[in-house]
This record gives C-alpha cells, structure tokens and sequence, in this order.
C-alpha cells in the first residue's frame, strides 16, 4: 500500500506525542530527580520606630501536618543593635545566620568595630544574590537601629533584593499580619511615611497580629519571641502563643 506525502504527513502530525515503543508502553519511563527545599513555615513581623526597632516570632516548626519542635527561634542576635528574623527553610536559615555571624566577626577583626545595619544589608543582600542558582530558601528581615539611632528594617526575598521599610512580615502567617501593620503603621500605604514613637503601642500591635495569625494559620503558634532594640541595647521577651 503506497502512502502519499500528504497522507504521511497527517498520520505523523496524529501520532507525534505517542510512544511506540512496546517494552515503554508496559513500563512507562519514570523521572528520578530529588528536591532539596521544604519549606517550615512560621511566622516573623517587626516595626521601626523613631529610636527603636520591635521584632518578634513564633517558636513553631512544622513540615507539612507534623510539628517538629515547638520551641525553636527564628530570631539571631548579630551584634548588640542587629537581629536577623528569618522563616522558611530552618536549615537554610541556621547555614545562612552562621555565615552572617562569621563575616561579622571577620569585618570586626579586620576594621576594629562592629558593622552598622547598613552595611550589614548590604551584606546579606550579596550573600543571598551570591546563592542565586541555588538559594537558600528564606525569607528574612534584618532588623535594629542605624548609626543616627533610628530604627531600621530591611526586608529580603531568597535572592537578595531588598528594602527599608517601616513594618514588615515574612513567612506563613504575612498575609494575615501586612494587613493589620498597614492599618495601623504609617509606611508604603501613606503619600508620607512617618515612624512611630510609642513604643507600648507598637508592641500592642505586634502581639495582637501574631495572636491573630495563630489564630487562622496552623503553622504559626506555640511561643511568641519579642526582641526590642534600642539605644540601650537587645531585650527579650517570651510568651505562650496557641498551641493546637
């Protein structure tokens, strides 16, 4: 039987996307591949204030349905005017707060203080930008007070783009707490930004948005983490949060 050009074109066009091959048909081929990311949730906010800065966390790691640990921090102190809050990954966030601290301590020997935030952004903005083919996979806020004493909060996706801001959330429970800081907090949502100066106020607000996501997120709870800095140094305070 002859096949004309046209016929064997129209039958190929038909049959381009289906195997022929007997022994794929019994035994489709399967891809092998592995995933280096999970993602433990949780929840981290923070404000800035004119002279001080309010961070806080919760204490939750989950993977799926599974809690892990109920008390781990999402918090690291840096120096004695820094912290880093990071959800995400926990053990890309404990890989990435190592090699903070170790270049910290490398820029103290070498210059003879410590950096300020600024040049800390800086730095952690080019550390994650470095591991851009292969992330750590985090999302962070350096938080504290700058060298003219104001509070500062920068905020970072897994690749090192950043910004100041006045407020901000990261992790599982951010889209429940941005809304709560944008009505409250003077910052992007406003034609002029202007930090606040009570600092039991913001306090408020930042405990009431995590009691709120505990609420409504199932990977936020258990204890709550509020680190506030200010002229005189790093204070911290716990409390329990929702634990079911």
């Amino acid at each position: 039987l002859q096949m004309s050009k046209m016929d064997f074109h129209a039958k190929l066009a038909g049959n381009i996307f289906k195997i022929d091959n007997d022994d794929t048909e019994k035994a489709p081929a399967m891809e092998r591949g592995f995933n280096p990311y999970v993602t433990n949730e949780g929840t981290v906010a923070a404000v800035a204030g004119k002279d001080f800065c309010k961070v806080v966390g919760d204490t939750r790691c989950s993977l799926g349905y599974t809690i892990l640990s109920r008390d781990l921090s999402k918090i690291t102190k840096l120096t004695d005017k820094v912290v880093v809050a990071t959800a995400g990954m926990r053990a890309d966030a404990i890989a990435l707060h190592k090699v903070l601290l170790t270049r910290i301590k490398t820029y103290k020997a070498k210059f003879h203080k410590y950096p300020d935030i600024d040049v800390i952004a800086r730095m952690l903005g080019n550390t994650l930008y470095g591991r851009r083919f292969f992330p750590y996979y985090t999302f962070n806020l350096l938080c504290g007070i700058n060298s003219e004493g104001e509070g500062a909060i920068y905020g970072y996706d897994a690749v090192g783009s950043y910004d100041r801001v006045n407020c901000g959330a990261m992790g599982s429970g951010s889209e429940l707490i941005v809304p709560i800081l944008d009505n409250q907090i003077k910052d992007h949502n406003v034609l002029e930004p202007e930090a606040p100066s009570d600092t039991e106020v913001v306090e408020n607000v930042l405990r009431d948005s995590m009691h709120a996501a505990a609420e409504r997120d199932i990977y936020t709870g258990d204890g709550l983490e509020m680190f506030t800095i200010d002229k005189d140094g790093i204070r911290f305070e716990k409390e329990p949060l929702r634990r079911d």
